[in-house]
């Protein structure tokens, strides 16, 4: 079936056919007619599945629509027929050569391909055919204009790669000079330091001759000076032997003045006895080991009867230990305020505990110091200490248990602390330390 000057189909002919792929330089050309023309077609003109791009604009269309529109141009002779006419009316004089069998000498190769390849006229295969042949002509000349103008590339590096391999060659054999040169200065250095290696033996040897024959003068020394400590301590035996001799001519001597003191002694006791007889005293009844307070066998202290008698959840048990000369009350802060009122936020807890410190301070008069954990603190705490109460936050990597343990160790033995805490640990370790631990609850109960 041979198409006629139009597009349609003529009688008689064989239909043109291409025996191979249309080029790509021709395939974006036809591209560009089909996407120029679709806009001036309607909606019902359209193939159905180019329905969709029709409000796309010329170059979204034929970015996104491409094979589509190639596609439907292949296929649908209709379609195919109205792109024609519209590229009819853009391009007349082409489209009027192309018919005529003789396409404009001067016109892009490409252009003329894909006129003809949408125009369908007689010879348009030899014309798109031809066009390819042009465009892969044109490809392989810019191929190769590519290839010589990389080869003149590659040339001018290797060039500049000798040209650095030179300066890069001379700079190593003038830092080459160099090194030599320093390395003969280093050897004559090394030469004059063995040199003074030599000098500094040589005197190292004088001096310990030198030495040698000080120790030798030295033991004579002390030869002779341990021959006059034998003389001196000879003399010091006879010295010695002479005083006991004086000291025993002494006592011998004294005996008659001790005689005589031992007689007015017994004088002055007979007089007592007659002072005594005298006054008619009675015989003493109260020793005075009797008038030091302690604890016989078999009686309790008041401290005994007073412990025996409360219960260890009695707050009166603290109030005992406080009234102990000395005492030291140290206090887990956030144990006794999460035991005693956890739902306060810690700012609120703090405060209150410090005010119920402070006036258990001023009815006891025992020190108290309060510590809290450091690590809860998100920024630095402004508080000003209540009177009565020491303050006391543990450091970044110490635990408020390990500061009431230094608090406790710091004390001198024999000071009565007691810590208020409900930690078992705390409780344990302090005990050990020599401090009395009580509850936490017991605390709260008081300040109550």
């Amino acid at each position: 079936m041979v198409e006629t000057q139009g597009g349609e189909p003529g009688d008689g002919a064989a239909a043109e056919v291409l025996d191979r792929p249309l080029p790509d330089s021709v395939r974006r050309r036809v591209v560009h007619i089909v996407s120029e023309g679709f806009g001036g077609l309607t909606v019902g003109e359209l193939p159905a599945q180019l329905r969709q791009y029709a409000r796309f604009a010329p170059n979204r269309r034929a970015k996104f629509a491409g094979n589509a529109m190639a596609a439907a141009l292949e296929t649908d002779p209709l379609f195919r027929q109205r792109i024609g006419e519209k590229f009819r009316e853009v391009q007349p004089e082409l489209a009027g050569a192309l018919d005529s069998g003789s396409p404009p000498p001067a016109a892009d190769p490409l252009d003329v391909a894909a006129a003809a390849y949408v125009l369908r006229p007689t010879g348009w295969v030899k014309l798109v055919t031809a066009a390819g042949e042009e465009a892969q002509r044109a490809d392989a000349e810019r191929a190769d204009e590519e290839s010589r103008a990389e080869l003149e590339r590659l040339r001018e590096q290797l060039t500049a790669a000798r040209d650095q391999t030179r300066a890069d060659t001379e700079r190593l054999r003038t830092e080459l000079e160099s090194a030599k040169k320093e390395a003969e200065s280093l050897h004559r250095k090394l030469r004059a330091a063995l040199s003074d290696v030599k000098r500094g033996e040589a005197a190292l040897r004088k001096l310990q001759a030198e030495m040698d024959a000080v120790r030798a003068e030295s033991q004579a020394q002390v030869s002779a000076a341990e021959s006059e400590s034998r003389r001196l301590k000879a003399r010091l035996g006879e010295a010695e032997a002479a005083l006991e001799a004086t000291r025993r001519a002494a006592r011998e001597g004294r005996s008659v003045e001790d005689m005589r003191v031992r007689l007015l002694l017994d004088t002055v006791l007979d007089a007592a006895q007659g002072l005594r007889r005298e006054l008619a005293l009675p015989p003493v009844s109260v020793r005075p080991a009797e008038t030091v307070d302690a604890v016989e066998p078999g009686r309790m202290t008041p401290k005994d009867i007073a412990a025996r008698a409360l219960s260890e959840n009695d707050p009166a048990i603290l109030d005992q230990l406080l009234a102990l000369p000395q005492a030291h009350l140290v206090v887990d802060g956030y144990n006794v305020t999460k035991t005693g009122y956890p739902q306060m936020p810690l700012e609120k807890q703090r405060l209150r505990l410090l005010g119920q410190l402070s006036q258990l301070a001023a009815q006891t008069g025992a020190e108290v110091t309060c510590v809290f954990d450091g690590a809860e603190l998100a920024a630095p705490v402004l508080l000003a200490p209540p009177r009565g109460v020491r303050v006391l936050f543990s450091k970044a990597g110490v635990t408020a248990d390990e500061l009431i343990r230094q608090l406790v160790r710091a004390e001198p033995p024999g000071r009565p602390v007691i810590v208020a805490s409900t930690d078992r640990e705390v409780a344990d370790g302090i005990a050990k330390a020599g401090a009395r631990p009580v509850a936490s609850a017991v605390l709260l109960k008081r300040l109550s």
